[in-house]
């Protein structure tokens, strides 16, 4: 009976371990090539790809008797425990010549995918035919019930290492830290097969998994400065580009914000200075109501609590550390007048308040990499927003796409003409005649601005041209996109020729 525990505990935590390594995987992954749903296609692809292989071939060796047995475990997690650490050198020094191929990005993301996490995962699929076979060796008289009960073991711990890898030991112990705990209690689990059997294995692997993740977390280099639940969070110093000091905040790897130390008035990204300047035609300098999904950097709302002698500015954004890390590294102050950080989903945040006309301005800047999550972008939540916008307030949402045929840009205009009767589309002047990916602004409110070429007031000689609606019009309808609602918002596609873009960088 200890034999059967002992084999069924090993293959929970092989099976554990597995999949914690495949949640691993995207944080490690995304400050390099982002985490999208491709990066998350190609993950769990390879995994299981790498568990089918080693299951396979676990069949095979599994074709031996009870100490030959136990060596053949031991020797596959002990490889498993290896490549599991030797993941994140191969990881810094294979990424950037890997990408650089110029292979198409797709093929560039499976590649590295596959080259870091291919073998952890097929040296354990190696481990549960074995196991299986001698537990079933060790109760012959219940074969059945010893391979049922393995099945729902390795099951179980997949589901364990899944939860406890995204809610415990990222939040806990970041990505190094996890990484190499798990390649300790392979390799330890490994040893204890190979010298004392099964009984030993578990305990000493726990042990082991434990004092390593400890020594990762105070003594390994990560590329975050901090990881949250949702981010690997960075902030990089922009001093040099804007000729003062100033500091971007880059998620996973993408910038979302820039904030000037001395005067948070300064608008460092184009589509903020915009909005800024649309606010002070339209409201003044007196008071202002905001709503901001998103946070990011919280520059904007830390320009306007500064600008405005009467603020409100609700800032719905769901990760906390996102907040923490403006208010300790880009100059937020933790008492700026006006501020109302709401940790929460903006959606669920917006839904809780009132449906009834309060806000000036509801500004979109929520992104999922480069591209914003499709329940903020529905028919759904448009009315939700429109219902909550006092008259001449607006929507104002920037859109990262495609210079020719924007199809997810198509598809959100599309959208919001359902519920406001002006829809208008932005670009900044000098913006328009560089590169193939354009920041678009696009304003949704109850009445069009007067003019169609707005020029910057203050800071920066900028200017943005409004695109002409007739042609806006006709272009989405020969794109034929379709109306995006909660029960269909394929964002992911419509914006694939963006995302599988080598372009990156601040937005």
């Amino acid at each position: 009976m200890l034999r059967q525990l002992a084999y069924g505990a090993a293959l929970f935590l092989v099976s554990a371990a597995a999949l914690v390594v495949e949640i691993v995987a995207g944080r490690l992954l995304a400050p390099y090539v982002g985490m999208s749903l491709y990066t998350w296609t190609a993950i769990i692809s390879v995994v299981l790809a790498g568990l089918t292989i080693g299951h396979w071939i676990g069949g095979i060796l599994a074709e031996c008797e009870g100490r030959a047995a136990h060596r053949r475990i031991g020797a596959a997690l002990l490889a498993a425990g290896a490549v599991t650490a030797l993941a994140l050198p191969v990881l810094r020094l294979a990424s950037q010549p890997l990408l650089g191929q110029g292979w198409h990005p797709i093929t560039a993301i499976i590649a590295l995918t596959a080259l870091l996490f291919l073998p952890p995962s097929l040296f354990a699929g190696i481990i549960s035919p074995i196991l299986t076979k001698l537990a079933v060796e060790s109760d012959r008289a219940h074969a059945g019930r010893a391979i049922g009960r393995m099945y729902a073991l390795g099951a179980a711990g997949s589901i364990l290492g899944t939860l406890a890898a995204g809610y415990l030991f990222l939040s806990w112990i970041g990505s190094i830290g996890t990484l190499m705990a798990v390649a300790a209690t392979y390799g330890m689990l490994g040893l204890a097969f190979l010298v004392r059997g099964p009984s030993s294995a578990v305990t000493a692997s726990l042990v082991a998994g434990l004092t390593i993740s400890i020594i990762a977390k105070t003594g390994l280099a990560s590329p975050c400065r901090v990881e949250s639940d949702y981010y690997c969070l960075r902030v990089e110093d922009f001093s040099g580009q804007a000729g003062r000091e100033s500091a971007v905040l880059v998620l996973d790897h993408l910038g979302h914000g820039i904030n000037d130390a001395a005067n948070p008035e300064v608008l460092h990204s184009s589509y903020l200075h915009f909005t800024d300047e649309l606010a002070a035609r339209r409201f003044g300098r007196e008071s202002i109501s905001a709503f901001f999904v998103g946070g990011g950097a919280y520059t904007l709302p830390r320009a306007w609590s500064r600008a405005y002698a009467a603020p409100h500015l609700h800032v719905a954004e769901i990760d906390p550390m996102v907040t923490e890390v403006a208010r300790r590294f880009l100059w937020l102050d933790p008492d700026a007048k006006g501020v109302v950080a709401d940790h929460r989903d903006a959606r669920v945040a917006l839904q809780s308040l009132p449906r009834r006309p309060q806000f000036d301005v509801v500004f979109g800047d929520a992104f999922h990499d480069i591209g914003i999550p499709p329940h903020l972008v529905t028919a759904e939540f448009h009315a939700e927003i429109a219902a909550r916008l006092k008259p001449a307030g607006f929507y104002a949402i920037n859109v990262i796409e495609a210079r020719h045929e924007p199809r997810f840009l198509f598809a959100l205009l599309k959208t919001l003409w359902r519920d406001f009767p002006t829809v208008e589309v932005w670009v900044d002047g000098d913006e328009m005649s560089q590169g193939e990916r354009v920041t678009y602004l696009v304003l949704a409110s109850d009445r069009p601005t007067e003019a169609s070429l707005i020029q910057a007031s203050r800071f920066f000689p900028r200017h943005w041209l409004r695109l002409k609606g007739d042609q806006v019009k006709e272009a989405v309808a020969r794109a034929d996109v379709p109306v995006l609602t909660d029960d269909f918002s394929p964002v992911d596609r419509l914006m694939a020729h963006v995302l599988l873009a080598p372009e990156v960088g601040e937005r």
